[in-house]
């Protein structure tokens, strides 16, 4: 018995998805629903540092597929960046356009992820869970922290953002959604403070990343359009300082 039951089990949730796919993309097509403010109104200053916009080039943007994104960097001076966040907003999904998981695509960008996790963010009252990925590219260490927002969710699991997605697009009839991303740097050894040694340097940038992570997920909520059965009075409502609906 239980030597069938495994390669089943192994490979039931992939089974599903495909299933589910397959049933999302024979649907009728998705609603488009737009943001309710410009996504460059988020996190649009940070204590003081120094901001520039990343720009994603056009054929970036159609593989990718979002429909808007804001990217930024917040630099500590001249050379040396504390932060970067990116909020890329897809306002439908459909077979080609649809969001990629980091896991993917940083690795292609050059970072090699040390280790995954999963992290608990203070946003307006409320805790969350992202995901936390400590990355390495050269000589550059960073925590990453990122998640999946939108219809009234956060999100950190990957099979459950397309659960949600299968089931949203079959019954609701709109998929719009955006992913969120704050890579926080260790500072470069050269440029720590006296008497600062390398594990505190660390855990700086990993307070930094979860604090700021904090603040976007406050932020991103204020822009994205309300979730199923939520009017857009509502939705302002719940992003709010208290928020204390806008985390289901």
């Amino acid at each position: 018995m239980t030597t069938t039951q495994t390669p089943v089990r192994r490979f039931l949730p992939s089974a599903l998805l495909a299933i589910g796919v397959l049933l999302v993309f024979s649907t009728r097509s998705q609603t488009a629903v737009p943001l309710v403010a410009p996504l460059a109104t988020v996190l649009p200053s940070w204590q003081g540092l120094r901001i520039t916009d990343q720009k994603v080039s056009d054929e970036e943007k159609r593989i990718a597929g979002m429909t808007d994104y804001v990217a930024r960097v917040y630099w500590r001076d001249t050379l040396d960046a504390a932060f970067t966040t990116y909020v890329g907003y897809y306002d439908r999904q459909s077979q080609g356009h649809s969001m990629h998981s980091p896991k993917n695509c940083l690795p292609g960008a050059g970072w090699e992820i040390l280790r995954t996790d999963v992290a608990t963010v203070r946003a307006g009252g409320r805790d969350v869970v992202v995901n936390k990925f400590l990355l390495k590219n050269g000589p550059r260490e960073a925590f990453v922290y990122y998640w999946y927002q939108g219809r009234g969710r956060i999100v950190a699991s990957e099979y459950a953002v397309k659960w949600n997605l299968l089931h949203d697009a079959a019954l609701v009839g709109h998929t719009e959604e955006a992913l969120v991303r704050v890579v926080a740097f260790v500072p470069r050894a050269n440029s720590l403070p006296a008497g600062t040694t390398l594990a505190q340097a660390y855990t700086a940038a990993e307070r930094l990343g979860a604090e700021v992570a904090g603040h976007m997920l406050t932020d991103v909520a204020r822009v994205l359009p309300p979730g199923p059965g939520r009017s857009a009075s509502t939705a302002a409502e719940e992003s709010r300082p208290a928020m204390t609906t806008a985390f289901r």
